[in-house]
């Protein structure tokens, strides 16, 4: 027995969450992050929670970390001097890209900065056809001449990208062998290990990420490993990847692009854990953080995953967890557009300079601003008392670059600027509601994220949503979704196949060649048989499309009518997303994935059962705006920790707790359940 700690590393707080297994108590830790080297933050914070709580640094039987270090560095282009290697006709492919593009006939539409320099793409002469056929051997002497000229130019990584590499992958690997042998310290990506699937520009394009912030993660986990053991800490840390799953430090140096989503593919793993629990199964995820707010949509309890996602402007086609983010958190800034329009995000003052009220460097007014401005948040300090606010300098930013330009009261600004970014909100999760079929008033929503309680009522009310859920500790529900989530590992190939009965052992023998992956992968983790699982997908088509849906498969295909089951399946998820399914059409599977999973022993949240009259948890009350009265109202505020089970608020109140503040409108009523969760019910 011992102690499990879980580190989520947001753009403003690094969030800790400590759970005793023994006690089964959990501690929470926020403080502010340090962008310019995050480690830090996390060394701070592990070392204040231990010696705050008098417990042994040695106890800490686990570390799982959720991170954005990779992802930073690719939207602010600071990853390393990066080559590309690619076949012969191919240089140009990264600016060529697709013929679809989001700004078809604007002819002034700026494209993304490319990672690698025009200079450094070098093309070989090979060839590998699509059956896997050499048409023509590699010139190794030729590609040594080359990487001989990148090195000595100062090219740090090198990314191998040639095509139909995903079916003979030689040409490669003969690349790789050279590298390894005349310069051992140089990052190295082949296309065939990070994507082994067809499409050569979405393969190019996330091999050419994963090469271009290697050497950063690399160097992160060194130092983080390194510092970690400085203050005591035995255990390697684990790291959270964007399919929702965990993996080790060497999986991440090799394949930092899946820390793509790290850190929210965490929270929205705790969301099914606190879910389950309190009997809710179709949820609608807002994590709304201090930079952003990210959504997502669960049914049934079952997390969606999606690829061919954008990362820093550039597809990345690896599994995901399909959430939708937009510039929308507690830093977003308020500006005035050309037309006069008040807008909101999606620039943030993230933890530097931070919201002015933080009273830190900040001078643009924020959401967090407008909220201490409506007195929502507390005028006066913040996280429990550790953080004083500034009022008066909020006061006077909203003032002085909004509302004497806007020619209004500052406090009709203030809420405008909640109005826009509700507006902002409520747009998100259409996307992936309304715009995938599905109406949000069959859903839960589920707040969480510093800023996520403060907007969820207003935000769930305009969407016609009836609930809304918000965890004990919402400030870190991704730092505690680590501790709820399983290790985790994707093999996927690209097979082009027609599904029918006389392929049958060709379909088999792939799907072995991947559960091959997942047991070697079973034995380097050490997950033992009873907690090792294997789940089956497939991008299917009809023939002649030109794209693929992906139908899970939660049975084994070992007969005919196993695949007749699995075609079955296809029509009919293509019928509920198009509308219409060719019953009589040639159905082929065009990538075989498989998810291998090492369960875990999930954070245990306790179950409640005492009652405390709501009342001896009111400690204040203050003038408090809400829109239902267009006006400041006196509204008791209320301390979370000193609520009982089933306690029922009425609105209008506030409730505060250390890592966030619940905003209870009028005609909403808020109730604690036996897990200490808070569900608003909303009237008519």
């Amino acid at each position: 027995m011992g102690y499990r700690i879980g580190v989520d590393v947001g753009g403003t707080f690094t969030d800790i969450c400590l759970f005793d297994e023994e006690s089964l108590k959990t501690i929470i830790h926020k403080l502010p992050s340090t962008n310019k080297d995050p480690s830090a933050a996390i060394i701070k914070g592990i070392s204040e929670i231990i010696q705050t709580n008098n417990l042994p640094m040695q106890k800490i039987t686990s570390l799982v970390h959720g991170t954005t270090v990779g992802t930073n560095a690719a939207i602010q282009r600071r990853g390393a001097k990066t080559a590309l290697l690619t076949t012969e006709g191919f240089r140009d492919l990264l600016e060529i890209g697709r013929q679809v593009r989001p700004s078809l006939y604007n002819l002034q539409a700026d494209k993304p900065e490319q990672l690698v320099k025009r200079k450094w793409r070098k093309e070989i002469k090979e060839r590998i056809l699509y059956d896997g056929g050499i048409y023509q051997d590699i010139d190794l002497q030729e590609a040594e001449s080359i990487i001989d000229e990148l090195i000595n130019e100062g090219v740090e990584a090198i990314s191998v990208c040639f095509l139909h590499s995903y079916v003979n992958a030689k040409h490669e690997k003969e690349i790789k062998a050279l590298l390894k042998e005349k310069y051992p310290n140089v990052y190295i990506s082949l296309s065939s290990e990070v994507l082994p699937e067809y499409r050569e520009y979405e393969r190019l394009s996330t091999t050419i990420l994963n090469s271009y912030i290697g050497p950063v993660i690399s160097d992160y986990m060194n130092n983080l490993e390194k510092e970690l053991k400085g203050i005591g800490v035995q255990v390697r840390p684990y790291i959270s990847h964007s399919s929702g799953g965990l993996m080790s430090v060497s999986t991440t140096k090799s394949n930092p692009v899946k820390t793509a989503l790290s850190g929210p593919s965490a929270g929205v793993s705790g969301v099914v854990h606190v879910a389950k629990l309190a009997g809710f199964n179709n949820l609608i995820t807002l994590d709304m953080g201090g930079t952003s707010a990210d959504v997502s949509l669960i049914q049934d309890l079952k997390v969606k995953v999606a690829t061919g996602k954008k990362v820093a402007g550039f597809p990345l086609n690896i599994p995901m967890t399909d959430i939708h983010a937009v510039g929308a958190g507690g830093g977003s800034i308020a500006w005035i557009d050309s037309g006069g329009m008040l807008k909101v995000g999606p620039q943030s003052a993230g933890a530097d300079p931070g919201p002015v009220s933080y009273g830190g460097s900040g001078t643009e007014p924020t959401v967090t601003d407008a909220n201490v401005l409506l007195k929502r948040l507390n005028p006066e300090w913040l996280l429990g008392g550790k953080m004083k606010v500034n009022y008066g300098g909020a006061e006077i930013a909203v003032n002085e670059k909004l509302a004497k330009h806007l020619h209004l009261e500052t406090t009709d600004v203030a809420y405008g600027i909640i109005k826009v970014t509700n507006s902002n909100l409520v747009r998100a999760i259409r996307v992936v509601s309304v715009e995938q079929g599905h109406d949000p008033r069959d859903f839960t929503l589920v707040a969480y994220g510093g800023a996520g309680p403060l907007h969820a009522a207003e935000v769930a009310k305009e969407l016609g949503m009836k609930y809304v859920l918000i965890p004990e500790s919402p400030g870190i529900l991704c730092a505690m979704g680590l501790l709820a989530t399983d290790l985790k590992m994707d093999y996927v190939q690209t097979k082009i196949i027609t599904a029918n009965s006389t392929n049958l052992h060709i379909i088999k023998s792939e799907i072995a060649e991947l559960e091959k992956k997942a047991m070697n992968w079973f034995v380097e983790e050490n997950i033992s048989s009873e907690k090792q699982g294997i789940e089956r997908s497939f991008s299917m088509r009809y023939k002649g499309q030109n794209y693929e849906l992906t139908v899970d498969a939660d049975f084994n295909i070992n007969e005919e009518q196993d695949l007749n089951k699995l075609i079955e399946k296809f029509h009919d998820t293509h019928k509920k997303i198009y509308g219409y399914a060719n019953n009589d059409e040639d159905v082929q599977i065009v990538n075989f994935r498989i998810t291998a999973s090492g369960q875990i022993d999930k954070v245990v949240l306790k179950k409640y059962d005492e009652h405390i009259d709501s009342n001896q948890a009111i400690i204040d009350s203050r003038e408090v705006y809400f829109d239902e009265e267009k006006d400041f109202v006196k509204t008791n505020i209320y301390k979370r920790e000193l609520m009982g089970v089933n306690d029922s608020i009425s609105g209008p109140a506030i409730i505060e707790q250390v890592d966030t503040t619940i905003v209870v409108p009028s005609n909403v009523t808020a109730k604690m359940d036996s897990y200490r969760n808070i569900i608003l019910e909303l009237g008519g």
